[in-house]
């Protein structure tokens, strides 16, 4: 390895649903976070890896900090402003097609709080007129003192690799953490119960998304067969919402199976048999023990 290999840890900050998990999937080439269009998708800091020949860059897609409603939501705006305190390089990513909310203001004062470099990425420009980006980028300007301002659209990869280049420059050198071929530090487990929550979030609407917690009981390989055994349980508040979550003679539970399972078997490579249930728990987003059990809390 050549001696000047940078590397790093990089925090990807933003309002909900700015595409940070987009981002971050994009850069390292394959799904580490899930993807959602509900709010507080991300509730976990999900640790993506990047490597060239350059160096190494640890990404940390924080849940997006948001004003908290539940001992829950407190726990995803610590773990994202902690998150900041842990790094070499904060990203701010904001939405070109939104504009500066209240919520970018709240997220900068919180960031005039630390001493990190910070770079301003102005996403989703592909859903903008040029004439409207340098307005914007100013606004954000005159309210902090961003080390770099990078315009990209996440979705399509639109200055992604410019990005990429502008954050080893900020690296300090350093080792190479993990092996070449490894985009993330979280165990299978802990993806195989995020993509089962990703399904439930693109089949319910209303208050069912927030309400979901998923615990994978078993993962093991079935002995003589090319086919993983896999136990979950999808966790909600109420019993009204656990009949939603079932739908009409099982059919919504089934199709959370189905989308879930093949995304399995590509991630895997190997066949899966995925075995759900659905059980309630009343209010567990204000029980300190049951945040601890579904894997919330400041071990992470």
């Amino acid at each position: 390895m050549q001696s000047n290999y940078h590397s790093g840890f990089v925090a990807l900050i933003g309002r909900p649903n700015v595409g940070k998990s987009t981002l971050m999937n994009h850069i390292v080439g394959q799904k580490v976070a899930i993807m959602s269009d509900k709010p507080q998708t991300t509730r976990n800091k999900i640790r993506g890896v990047y490597t060239d020949d350059q160096g190494q860059i640890i990404f940390l897609d924080t849940p997006g900090i948001h004003k908290p409603h539940s001992k829950l939501g407190e726990w995803l705006v610590k773990t994202a402003q902690d998150a900041l305190e842990e790094v070499d390089l904060v990203l701010f990513l904001v939405d070109a097609a939104e504009g500066m909310g209240a919520g970018d203001r709240f997220i900068i004062d919180n960031l005039k709080q630390v001493n990190t470099p910070v770079f301003l990425i102005v996403n989703k420009i592909d859903r903008v007129h040029p004439d409207e980006l340098l307005p914007l980028i100013d606004q954000y300007r005159h309210l902090y003192s961003f080390a770099e301002v990078v315009p990209i659209s996440a979705l399509q990869g639109n200055n992604t690799s410019t990005l990429i280049r502008l954050i080893m420059d900020r690296l300090p050198e350093g080792p190479q953490y993990y092996p070449s071929d490894q985009v993330t530090d979280h165990p299978e487990r802990f993806i195989v119960g995020e993509l089962i929550r990703e399904k439930v979030l693109q089949l319910t609407r209303e208050e069912i998304p927030h309400s979901v917690a998923v615990v994978v009981e078993e993962m093991k390989l079935r002995e003589d067969k090319d086919l993983i055994d896999i136990r979950a349980t999808i966790f909600t508040e109420r019993p009204s919402q656990k009949g939603i979550l079932i739908g009409k003679k099982g059919a919504l539970l089934k199709e959370v199976g189905k989308r879930a399972r093949e995304e399995m078997e590509r991630l895997l490579g190997s066949r899966i048999f995925l075995d759900l249930w659905v059980k309630v728990k009343k209010d567990w987003r204000n029980e300190e023990m049951m945040l601890r059990q579904f894997g919330y809390n400041d071990e992470q």
